[in-house]
């Protein structure tokens, strides 16, 4: 009995065999992205033929993974850009603000040292529905866990319990965001969430 052909659309590359791994498949895409992008293709002549092209796939295997198309797809190029998410021990709160802090400085200094970065958060911003689709996927859970860390805080008598949770989360990650959106002409040096950190905490810690 004849062997059961590979499905071309699966084959991250012509020399592979069988079926890979469902994450190699994503990976090689998104990279296929990256390289077009890197290569000066714009976003805008970007499109998932190109992509799946270059990545060794059918255009099927991206739409199975990114049913909306480009869009999803470029919001999985953005997160894939990133630094990973920070991941706070829960120790101490004190410590697990500057490790939060210390991710959105690393991301500062990642979209002012790559210029596709910047192009693709840029693109993101400027097309409501994608920013929402980031917003829901990936800022959301970034301040749930931030806000995770501060109702800790609250709760064990480390912070005032007369601030609203947003707010004393914005207190902490304003002056960061400011230096990362704002002004982006402004130093990121190390050391800067412990400052940030600190600084705030004299106003916001619980008073015995």
């Amino acid at each position: 009995m004849n062997p059961r052909p590979a499905e071309p659309e699966d084959a991250v590359s012509p020399a592979r065999r069988g079926r890979p791994r469902s994450e190699a498949v994503e990976q090689a895409i998104i990279e296929g992205a990256l390289r077009l992008l890197e290569e000066g293709t714009s976003i805008d002549a970007l499109s998932v033929e190109r992509v799946a092209r270059v990545a060794g796939v059918g255009k099927a295997t991206v739409y199975r993974r990114w049913p909306g198309g480009k869009d999803e797809m470029l919001l999985a190029v953005v997160k894939a850009l990133e630094e990973p998410p920070a991941e706070p021990s829960g120790e101490s709160v004190r410590d697990d603000l500057v490790t939060l802090l210390e991710w959105h400085r690393r991301v500062g200094m990642a979209k002012r040292q790559s210029a596709v970065l910047r192009t693709m958060t840029s693109h993101v911003k400027s097309h409501p529905e994608l920013w929402r689709q980031y917003h829901d996927n990936v800022i959301k859970a970034r301040r749930e866990m931030l806000h995770c860390v501060l109702r800790r805080g609250v709760a064990g008598g480390e912070l005032r319990g007369d601030l609203d949770v947003e707010l004393l989360g914005e207190l902490f990650t304003g002056p960061m965001l400011v230096r990362t959106v704002l002004h982006e002409d402004k130093d990121l040096p190390p050391g800067l969430p412990e400052q940030i950190v600190d600084s705030v905490l004299d106003g916001v810690r619980a008073r015995g």
